[in-house]
């Protein structure tokens, strides 16, 4: 009795082992085939048995994005007319050039060449203002004019300068002809020559005082005409094209020596602009004089295209960079002086054999790829890179010249593709 009694206790356990096996097993099955039982519970079920548990749906995708090698999903399909809506360009993979650059802050300022300041030359009172603030001017564009004694003095002086030249030149002409007929002496040739030149020279020396205070020679050859009242007047031209930034004096204001102001207006031709850059030591000896510059400003959506013109052989005591000029186009006015800006300057070229756009390239797990377009859409296709610039990216693997690639939108195509996954 005792011998069967313990014979049907050593059956009952392994029954019992045998029953929750199988159970288990089930269980297993189920939370396999079923992709809504939560995954904890298939974790408890396989440690139960000493099992793995079985990947679910997103293990899957995941899986499958962060290895891009997967071969499973590699296509994207679409047709030719999705890509046309989805706004997705194509271009072959061919050769490039990508560009080494220096980043350098700097300022925009006036070009010296292109900025002038209109002064007077001598004792004055401002009869009229013809140009005010933001006005633009021509050269040689009438801008003030001036009353003074002093250049009704000048002009005074020139006509009767002018006046006595005439007249010992008509002397001279005269006694020289008395003297070829021999009816005057050689004496008094001499003296009417000695004195039609030293008139001359008088007139020389007032038409030069006339330069000096700022007449011109259309002004100048045009006193003998001028009457009185305007012998005083001066008018003020602008001695270039551009635009009044500044006016220092009012109607009425005396101006000229003594302490009082010379300066009446500042013009600025602001069409074309300098970039002061500050350049690093490092950098410095990449930088070379008519390399390409690109300037932006923080929050303008534009770009200016220049080159530089002046490289300072010194280095700035304090900041510790050397000033680099750059000029650049504004007829626009888009860069006002002042204006805060940064710069790339492009000092090297490298040629790649391959080399597609950077919105070409997209991360997909731990790698790199483009999408080669094919009869039923887009390929996703391994590439590995090489140089890069902010414009292209060198392609050292992966695809071949003239293979049709996506080049915009690319992230839509790589969003496709990862819910394509999600999907299998």
């Amino acid at each position: 009795m005792s011998t069967g009694e313990d014979t049907d206790h050593g059956k009952r356990p392994t029954a019992g082992i045998v029953t929750f096996v199988v159970a288990a097993g089930l269980g297993i099955l189920f939370a396999s085939l079923v992709p809504q039982v939560p995954e904890a519970v298939r974790t408890v079920l396989a440690l139960a048995t000493g099992t793995e548990p079985a990947p679910s749906v997103a293990d899957e995708a995941r899986r499958r994005a962060e290895d891009p090698s997967d071969e499973r999903a590699e296509i994207v399909k679409l047709t030719g007319e999705q890509i046309e809506t989805a706004g997705i360009e194509l271009a072959p993979v061919q050769d490039g050039k990508l560009v080494t650059r220096i980043l350098a802050p700097g300022t925009i300022v006036p070009h010296a060449d292109r900025i002038a300041r209109v002064s007077v030359k001598l004792s004055a009172t401002v009869a009229e203002l013809r140009k005010k603030l933001g006005d633009r001017v021509a050269k040689d564009e009438v801008m003030a004019v001036l009353e003074s004694r002093e250049v009704a003095g000048a002009k005074s002086e020139y006509l009767a300068a002018r006046l006595s030249s005439d007249l010992a030149k008509d002397l001279y002409e005269r006694d020289k002809d008395l003297w070829d007929r021999r009816v005057t002496s050689e004496q008094l040739l001499l003296r009417s020559r000695a004195a039609a030149a030293q008139a001359r020279m008088s007139l020389d020396i007032a038409r030069q005082k006339l330069f000096a205070i700022g007449l011109t020679e259309r002004e100048v050859a045009a006193l003998p005409e001028q009457p009185e009242t305007a012998l005083r007047r001066q008018e003020i031209r602008a001695p270039l094209a551009g635009r009044v930034v500044d006016r220092k004096v009012d109607l009425g204001a005396a101006v000229g020596r003594d302490n009082l102001e010379t300066e009446l207006f500042v013009i600025a031709d602001l069409d074309r602009v300098w970039v002061d850059l500050a350049v690093s030591p490092t950098d410095l000896p990449l930088v070379r004089e008519g390399q390409t510059v690109t300037v932006a400003a923080h929050g303008l959506a534009y770009r200016a295209v220049g080159n530089i013109v002046f490289i300072s052989p010194m280095l700035d005591r304090e900041a510790h960079s050397a000033r680099v000029v750059a000029e650049i186009a504004n007829a626009d006015g888009n860069w006002r002086p002042g204006s805060l800006v940064h710069a790339t300057i492009d000092v090297g070229e490298y040629a790649a054999p391959l080399a597609v756009p950077t919105s070409a390239v997209q991360t997909i797990g731990k790698g790199q790829v483009v999408f080669v377009r094919t009869v039923d859409g887009f390929e996703k296709r391994m590439v590995g890179l090489g140089h890069s610039d902010d414009r292209i990216s060198e392609i050292v693997s992966g695809v071949a010249a003239g293979e049709t690639i996506a080049v915009t939108n690319t992230f839509a195509l790589k969003a496709e593709f990862l819910k394509s996954l999600a999907e299998d």
